[in-house]
């Protein structure tokens, strides 16, 4: 029987190089959901990810190799990406919690459809401020979620 090598849970600042790999393990997760429209190729998320958000978002991310990410905006302390290319395994929690490091107040927003998400952030400490019926790009009913420090 052959051993895996156990995958590192170290968090790093992500690099322009992890861009790509980012926005595979978006590409995989909306593929992999029955509810997700998919608006936009798999190379167009690409290309989002190397001209927009790694170079205008705090992005961490945690593996190596780089088996989760969280993309934060800072002006406004709002996590505006979290996905890991296999849930249940803590990473997400890790990369919240390294969120949380220095301040007061986190939010999000996450889909209605995506009922685990919306149990892990509870689990989290957030706490829904309100919905909307889908003003959103995919037209799909979302929540506006918030963490502040107790």
């Amino acid at each position: 029987m052959t051993k895996v090598a156990p995958v590192s849970s170290t968090i790093r600042r992500g690099k322009a190089a992890d861009a790509v790999i980012c926005a595979d393990i978006l590409n995989n997760w909306i593929d992999a959901q029955d509810w997700m429209p998919r608006l936009h190729s798999k190379e167009d998320v690409r290309g989002f990810y190397c001209d927009f958000v790694f170079s205008d978002r705090e992005v961490w991310v945690i593996g190596t190799p780089v088996t989760g990410f969280m993309a934060l905006d800072t002006a406004s302390e709002m996590v505006t990406a979290l996905y890991v290319a296999t849930p249940g395994k803590g990473a997400g929690r890790a990369l919240l919690d390294h969120a949380k490091i220095g301040r007061d107040g986190l939010t999000l927003w996450t889909f209605v459809a995506n009922a685990a998400a919306r149990r892990f952030y509870q689990r989290e400490g957030f706490k829904e401020l309100r919905r909307t019926d889908g003003d959103n790009e995919e037209g799909l009913p979302d929540i506006l979620m918030q963490w502040e420090r107790g």
